[in-house]
Formats: structure tokens, sequence, C-alpha cells
């Protein structure tokens, strides 16, 4: 048995026990979250835990850290779309912070991630043991496939202009908006795709080489932050506090992603009192009345 599953059964056994009549008189809330692609599958399993254990209903929408497309979240909140809470890379939340859109200091860290490699199933696996290696790889694919949010950002702007001054592998290379480099690489549509780990792992039809060289890899963070719109920002904090807590992390760590251990600095209505370290959990996740 999972540690989530665990930590579901101990909490729903406490709250059965203790909660009927506070959640027979309280409105349960009512979450909006927007979330970008990294931090997806750890939060799909996590969901439904928090939902059971709060009594909370989380509704969710998806999109792009940043980018020009309609989905991506920046754009969404500019357009008024109602939202409580953002999780995304932490380039964009303080891109959301300095347009107002997002509140300064409710930035929580909730995980890293790096880049790999994957190539269609049943290709061959190409060497990416080093930096030379890895440059002569990307000389030799036919096309190359990257993602339109963070990883991908740093592949076209920063990485290939220093792996490529001829700009032959930029030739071949493209961003994928709105779409997971995976599926893109199970079409074959791409000999090489690169993002981050957790957003390659449930792809099928793809497998997975392994991380880029440590000399020229970047490691991305996943961040939540209340945005300014926020009707539900208690309760959205609430479920922040789960998602970084101790019970959280196997789901966050079958991901591919690494739990960071991350301090809720400033929130709507004054300093947060958990402390600094405070990974654990240490009281049930509470339902907001509205």
């Amino acid at each position: 048995m999972t540690r989530t599953s665990l930590f579901l059964r101990s909490r729903l056994a406490g709250l059965v026990a203790v909660a009927p009549l506070a959640f027979a008189s309280a409105h349960a809330a009512e979450i909006h979250v927007m979330i970008s692609g990294g931090f997806s599958a750890a939060y799909d399993e996590l969901v439904p835990v928090y939902e059971r254990a709060s009594g909370n209903h989380v509704v969710t929408e998806r999109g792009p850290s940043m980018g020009e497309t309609p989905q991506a979240i920046p754009n969404r909140l500019a357009r008024g779309e109602a939202a409580d809470l953002v999780i995304m890379v932490d380039a964009g939340l303080d891109n959301l912070v300095a347009k107002h859109l997002a509140v300064e200091g409710s930035r929580v860290d909730l995980a890293n991630a790096t880049i790999y490699l994957a190539v269609k199933a049943g290709s061959m696996r190409p060497d990416i043991s080093s930096v030379g290696a890895f440059t002569q790889a990307l000389r030799n694919a036919k096309s190359i496939a990257y993602s339109d949010s963070a990883s991908g950002v740093y592949l076209e702007k920063t990485l290939f202009p220093k792996l490529d001054p001829d700009g032959s592998i930029r030739a071949k290379s493209r961003m994928i908006l709105a779409e997971p480099v995976g599926r893109v690489v199970a079409r074959g549509e791409a000999e090489l795709g690169f993002q981050q780990r957790s957003e390659l792992q449930p792809i099928q039809g793809i497998t997975i080489v392994g991380p880029i060289p440590a000399e020229v890899q970047k490691s991305t963070t996943f961040v939540a932050g209340i945005t300014s719109a926020a009707k539900e920002a208690g309760a959205a904090n609430d479920f922040v506090r789960f998602l970084r807590s101790k019970d959280a992390q196997p789901a966050i760590i079958k991901s591919g992603m690494e739990p960071v251990s991350a301090t809720i600095t400033k929130a709507p209505g004054g300093e947060m009192t958990r402390p600094p370290q405070g990974a654990e959990m240490t009281r049930e996740p509470t339902p907001a009345t509205r």
C-alpha cells in the first residue's frame, strides 16, 4: 500500500470520527486552479486525496506557464478567467506578480524538474553521456522538438546557441506549442524530444533516454501562488500546505520530480504561522466557509 493511500485512510478515519458536524454546518470551498504540465502527474494523483480529506472541491484548468497560445496561464488570467491558485514554473509566477495578477510573497516551491531526452519507442538510444556526445547526437538527428515552456525556452535561447555556432542544430529544431513533446516524438514527427521527465513519463510510445549532461542541465522549480483575484485564498493555501507535505512527496517522486521543502512566506491577510521547515502536515485540511 502506498504512503498516499495510508495517508487517505488515516485522515479519513479521523474526519469520520470528529468532523461530520463541522462539515454539515460549513460550505465546502471550490478551489479554482490553473496548472502547467510539469507538476500535473503528481497533482492528478493528489487532488482526489485532498478532496476526500478536506471536503473541498478542486476545479482545474491547464495551460503552459508562458508563451503566446490562448491556453497559456498568463493569457487566461489576463482575460479575466477565474482562478484562486496557479501552479507553474517559478519565472512564470514572477511575471504574474510583476503584472499584479498574483499576490507578491505567496510563492511556495513544490518540486524541481530537469530536462530529459526521449526518442520513439524502438528507436536507437543516442549517447548523451557527455557534452561532446550530446552535441554529436543533436547534429546527427534529423529533427528535434522541445516544449514552449521553461525547458524549451532554455534550449532555444541559451543552450542550442552555445552548442551550435553554425546554426545547423537550430535549423532542424522546433518549439511544440500547447502539446506534450512526447506525443510528437511518439508520432514520429521528431527524432529527438526534450522536456521535463514528469511530462515525458506519462506518454506511451516513447523511450526516455535520460537527462541531458549535468554541465548543460537546467533545473526548473515548479511553484504555487495565490492569484490577485482569488475568492478562496484560504482554502487555496490549505491545498498548497497539503501539496508540500511529506504525505505528498511519494506522488511527486513517482512523477519524476524532486520535492522541495518550501515555506509560505506571506499570504493574503498576513504572515503564515507554519514553521519554516514544516513539510509534514500537523492538522487536517480544513474546508473554508464562503
